[in-house]
């Protein structure tokens, strides 16, 4: 027992001395209030996130502790807890600050908000997430690749990563009628990835990225649908200069029951090139098409013959633009191939006359992710 309460006793005698806002405030116990009653939630709200909190935060995402090879820890700088509140404030909370300036003490600096770090976030995710979803899969359409970026790092991915995190109320933003929770975390997400960027380097913020995003299963197939699979799948084998496909009838049962079901293959010579199976011939064969195209276009490179554009750039290089690029190297890197892009058919104009031209998509459509 002498314990605890000696425990107990150094606990209060820590959180005596952290620096704290008081609670009531003055402006609670003010003449103002018969006017404008005192709001708590809207004052808690206002308030920064605790240093210790922010240190926590820092050190449970690891965000200073190198994830490159050969690299030592770095230190974190001086100001972090300035630098996170920022990554962590919504532009929106300023409108909410300026309408309860009132409540807040006149000394209060106006915080700084993540705007300018939330782009340049977005756009380093969107660029890891691209040469990612392109050098895996080198077949897929372009409109299946922006929906797959925008699976793997899209705002509801970055909202669940800040709950994984464990960000909780840390985020600052406005009002929730012009401003969604989901928003706030997918911001200060960003942000983190931005501040990673600039504060350490393009491989660490890389790094960062492959190792909360880019190393999600996501699954591709039901993103990918199709209008009239069997003419594609026709046209995507003329292409390749392949022999014209055949369906064929693989298995059946109950034909003449009220539940028959059909198997049935498409081949391209001797060579099977999906299966697909059915209540009719022609659901069994359009399955079978479909199959055949998401084989093709879900063709992954193995991952130890994975190589990524941006590997190239050196871990100590500055985020200055130009700067240190005598120190980026191809050295390891290896291009990959360029996949074989869907076919176009069934346009029709003046000069194409409704002739299949080129391989560029138009019968894939994304679904949303």
């Amino acid at each position: 027992m002498a314990a605890i309460r000696a425990s107990s006793r150094r606990l209060l005698s820590t959180l005596s001395a952290m620096p704290h806002a008081p609670f009531p405030p003055p402006e609670a116990l003010s003449a103002a209030t018969a006017v404008k009653p005192f709001q708590p939630q809207v004052w808690a709200s206002l308030q920064p996130p605790p240093t210790s909190s922010l240190h926590a935060f820092a050190s449970r995402i690891r965000l200073f502790e190198s994830s490159l090879p050969g690299e030592p820890t770095k230190q974190p700088p001086a100001n972090l807890p300035e630098i996170l509140t920022q990554a962590l404030t919504h532009r929106s909370f300023l409108k909410l600050l300026a309408e309860h300036a009132s409540q807040e003490s006149s000394t209060m600096a106006t915080p700084r908000t993540n705007q300018e770090w939330e782009v340049l976030g977005n756009h380093l995710m969107g660029l890891f997430a691209a040469e990612f979803v392109h050098a895996s899969w080198p077949h897929l359409p372009t409109r299946i690749v922006k929906a797959a970026v925008s699976a793997y790092v899209g705002p509801q991915t970055c909202a669940d990563v800040a709950k994984e995190w464990g960000m909780g109320n840390m985020p600052k933003e406005g009002d929730q009628k012009a401003v969604t929770q989901q928003d706030a975390y997918a911001s200060a997400v960003r942000s983190i990835v931005a501040l990673t960027y600039q504060h350490l380097s393009i491989g660490h913020a890389r790094a960062l990225v492959h190792k909360y995003f880019l190393s999600r299963e996501v699954d591709l197939r039901p993103l990918i649908k199709f209008r009239n699979p069997t003419q594609a799948l026709q046209e995507t084998v003329k292409a390749f200069g392949r022999e014209k496909p055949v369906s064929r009838l693989l298995k059946e049962t109950g034909r003449y029951s009220i539940s028959p079901m059909y198997v049935v293959g498409v081949f391209s010579g001797a060579d099977k090139l999906g299966e697909g199976f059915g209540s009719s011939l022609r659901m069994a064969e359009f399955r079978a098409s479909e199959d055949a195209l998401r084989k093709l276009y879900l063709t992954k490179t193995p991952p130890h013959l994975l190589t990524l554009p941006t590997s190239t750039f050196d871990s100590t290089a500055s985020s200055e633009p130009f700067s240190g690029l005598s120190k980026w190297t191809t050295k390891g890197y290896t291009a990959g191939e360029l996949g074989e892009c869907e076919v176009l058919y069934g346009s029709s104009d003046k000069q194409m006359r409704g002739k299949p031209s080129g391989r560029v998509a138009s019968e894939v459509s994304a679904t949303p992710a």
